[in-house]
C-alpha cells in the first residue's frame, strides 16, 4: 500500500509593518518655503516606499 503526502504549503509572506500590508501611507500636507514650512490638515496617500506598493514585508 503506498501512502500519499499532502504537497507542501508556501509559507505565507508578512505583511509591510509600516503600510499594514495596504501599499500605501498617509502623508500631512505640507505648505511653505523650505525653512518655514508649516503642516496643514489635509493628508495625501503616498506609495509606501518600504514595500514599494506591494504589500509585503520586504525580506533580508
Amino acid at each position: 500500500m503506498v501512502t500519499r503526502r499532502s504537497p507542501a504549503r508556501k509559507p505565507v509572506a508578512k505583511r509591510c509593518p509600516d503600510c499594514k500590508g495596504v501599499g500605501e501611507i498617509t502623508e500631512t500636507v505640507r505648505v511653505g518655503p523650505a525653512r518655514k514650512r508649516r503642516d496643514t490638515g489635509d493628508q495625501q496617500t503616498a506609495l509606501c516606499l518600504t514595500c514599494f506598493g506591494s504589500g509585503l514585508a520586504p525580506t533580508d
